[in-house]
């Protein structure tokens, strides 16, 4: 079993907010990320997928359509967005690096999986260097 990971960047806003809570219940738990004017950050995205290689090609998956699964199902929907006003998933969640991490697999396991070969099997979001959450598929 082989594991390939690509790694992409996007630059996107968001902040913390539970519609559920006061203002300042909201400002206690998040803190300066409660502002709703938002904040930004560049992000990292590394998807991981796993399978045997290719016989011929000697590819897991081939890379150039990985990048582009990975462009037209997350980047082009989170790049340059504000997560909290423009990306349907986080309209009444939280846009955590977590969430974050939960939506990108989402969005990409249907395609990936469908492939027949190499499955979807990490996706990792840094919210900074020191900072990333990591989903593997689990409920």
């Amino acid at each position: 079993m082989i594991f390939l990971t690509r790694r992409a960047t996007f630059a996107a806003a968001h902040y913390y907010w539970n519609d559920g809570w006061s203002e300042e219940k909201n400002r206690e738990i998040f803190g300066k990320c409660a502002n709703r004017n938002g904040h930004g950050h560049n992000y990292t995205l590394e998807v991981t997928v796993a399978g045997e290689p290719n016989a011929v090609t000697g590819f897991v998956v081939d890379l150039k359509w990985l990048k582009d699964v990975m462009e037209r199902e997350v980047l082009a929907a989170f790049d340059h967005r504000h997560l909290n006003h423009e990306v349907p998933e986080f309209a009444k969640t939280v846009p955590t690096t977590e969430n974050i991490a939960i939506a990108a697999w989402r969005r990409l396991e249907p395609t990936i999986n469908s492939t027949g070969g190499a499955k979807l099997s990490r996706v990792r979001v840094y919210e900074t260097p020191e900072i990333f959450a990591e989903y593997r598929g689990e409920a």
